[in-house]
């Protein structure tokens, strides 16, 4: 396969039109190809290129089947033209050939779901445990997947509700439910982590055949709205249903049975939907269990410390949302006013506090909605979201400082979590409920030991800020502990040098964004395994992931390891057969 990187077309509304012609065009003038020689060829990546604005480019990255490889070798000589051998991704069983609906039931016959004793059980449907379902499941495994949350429609009205009305259901919300914290998100699928086994472009593609766009299985940064995010994960559940496998709703782990170092059972709390309090209980027996709780599941965290299971607490980050007009960004980006065929433009900002802690931008939503995250009584935390078109008038940004466990004012391995909810009751309160929301301007001086407060009688509202949930204005620089404020402001002040308007002090600001990643990391060893056999963490909430993509990734890499483990089993009964 020939590889070529860097063909660069001026976008524009041509492009717009006829990408492929003209991408097709510049492809046979690259490797001097006569009229007669026919092929093929897939988008690998695209990227914008603002770096010459206002003049923008999209860059590509392409491979070419159907040609004599060596001729054309020869023949179109350059640095930015190779042959080479895409990483192919493989399941470890079946010889990673996926199983068609029609086939599972003869799987047991087949020997690919092996002589153990219980089916795999999954705990949380975010992400992580929604992709480790979905590859156990094509595969044969027959998976139960546990969810303490609603199925993504129910949950979709119970969101909207909160939002409206600001009453809580605590465990369905923005944070628990079938599709996890990440199905109300900017919903963006790039990741950082490295993927010489192929698991990244797998993750798409299942995106890719639930139901999302086929660009982002080449977009430099693909993104899925929040309203084609409720429909994928709807679509991912329906395909494990048909292979072979379960999804419970509204059903919380409450407790694990172990004996001699090995899980046994779970504990489950089934409710009815739509009621409160305690539901029916009921004993699984398992012994694989799969822990993608989500970083948000406290009273799972607590119950599993209570069990012994080995755990740390870790660092992560905390800050406010930062909104800005969506035609600032657009302008500084871009350069000019920005035309129908680019995308709303996005940001990527770090910077050193004088005390040395971390401020970065995370989770950036152009044309999104701050939103009220909350999912604890009492508590407020905020995040981002965006829909597919990112059509809102703000851009949104958590402005985040970095914390460790010395911040915590406690060595305990849940002492994180601690600190993350007295932050978050300190929101609840300076807000009385709401969103509390302040001009970076007052902030600003507030921080600096400057009385004057200009807000609120208006002097700053160019704009309003863009919330899903109730909001106020209030005194949001008194959520956060004073060094946390300075690095904050020191932060901004950096990314206003750079980015003329960037601090300016009309910039709206809300807070308390909390739920950044895990702040507790439970043990695993190489095999994915817990120091409990049969006990796999996973994702985000047991601190192996930070986002959508990363959590999906760490998901089918579990799936992969009960594969193994199953193998194993499977090869330990025929040698005891024999």
């Amino acid at each position: 396969m020939i590889r070529i990187n860097q063909i660069n077309l001026k976008a524009g509304p041509a492009l717009a039109e006829r990408e492929e012609e003209l991408l097709k065009s510049k492809i046979k003038r690259l490797l001097k190809l006569k009229d007669k020689e026919e092929f093929t060829y897939e988008i690998v990546k695209r990227s914008l290129d603002a770096r010459k604005k206002p003049v923008i480019f999209y860059s590509y990255t392409v491979d070419v089947e159907g040609l004599n490889e060596n001729e054309v070798i020869k023949r179109a000589k350059g640095s930015q033209i190779s042959v080479v051998e895409p990483a192919r991704y493989r399941f470890p069983s079946s010889g990673g050939e996926r199983l068609k609906i029609e086939d599972f039931q003869s799987v047991l016959e087949r020997s690919m779901v092996i002589k153990k004793e219980h089916r795999p059980v999954i705990i949380g449907t975010g992400p992580a445990g929604l992709f480790c379902g979905y590859m156990l499941a094509i595969h044969g495994y027959r998976p139960i997947l546990l969810e303490r949350g609603m199925d993504v429609e129910h949950r979709c009205e119970k969101v909207e509700e909160f939002w409206k009305t600001g009453r809580l259901d605590t465990e369905c919300n923005i944070q628990f439910g079938e599709g996890g914290a990440g199905t109300f998100s900017d919903g963006k699928l790039n990741t950082l982590v490295k993927d010489k086994d192929g698991r990244s472009r797998q993750v798409l593609s299942i995106f890719v055949t639930s139901g999302a766009p086929k660009d982002i299985l080449y977009d430099g940064k693909p993104h899925i709205g929040t309203d084609i995010l409720t429909n994928v994960v709807k679509n991912m559940r329906e395909t494990i249903i048909a292979h072979g496998g379960e999804v419970h709703f509204n059903t919380k782990v409450t407790d694990l049975c172990i004996e001699n170092g090995r899980i046994k059972a779970l504990i489950v709390e089934k409710r009815e939907k739509g009621k409160k309090g305690e539901g029916k209980k009921a004993r699984i027996e398992t012994d694989v269990a799969v822990l993608a709780i989500g970083h948000s599941a406290r009273d799972t965290f607590q119950m599993l410390y209570e069990r012994k299971v080995s755990m740390e607490a870790k660092a992560f980050a905390v800050g406010l949302r930062a909104e800005h007009p969506q035609e600032l960004i657009d302008s500084i980006q871009y350069g000019m006013e920005r035309p129908g065929y680019l995308p709303p433009a996005a940001y990527k900002v770090t910077a050193k506090a004088k005390d040395g802690r971390g401020v970065y931008s995370f989770c950036m939503c152009p044309g999104g909605y701050v939103v009220n995250a909350s999912s604890e009584e009492g508590h407020l935390a905020v995040n981002g979201m965006s829909y597919s078109r990112r059509d809102g008038q703000n851009a949104n940004s958590a402005i985040i400082v970095s914390v460790t466990p010395k911040d915590y004012g406690s060595s305990h391995p849940l002492g994180g979590i601690e600190f993350q909810r007295r932050l978050e009751e300190r929101a609840y309160e300076i807000g009385n409920g709401k969103v509390p929301v302040e001009y970076y301007g007052d902030f600003k001086r507030a921080v600096w030991g400057e009385k004057k407060d200009t807000g609120y009688d208006g002097t700053y509202g160019q704009y309003m800020p863009r919330i899903k949930g109730q909001w106020q204005f209030a005194k949001a620089h008194n959520i956060m502990p004073d060094a946390l404020n300075r690095a904050f402001v020191e932060g901004m002040e950096a990314f206003g040098r750079k980015i003329p308007g960037f601090a300016a002090d009309g910039v709206i600001l809300s807070g308390i964004e909390s739920r950044t990643s895990s702040p507790v990391r439970i043990h695993r060893g190489e095999n994915g395994q817990s120091e409990i056999g049969g006990l796999f963490p996973c994702g985000e909430g047991a601190g192996y992931a930070g986002g959508i993509m990363s959590a999906a990734m760490d998901g089918i890499r579990i799936a992969e390891q009960i594969a193994r483990e199953y193998q194993t089993q499977r090869s330990k009964v025929i040698c005891d057969e024999k």
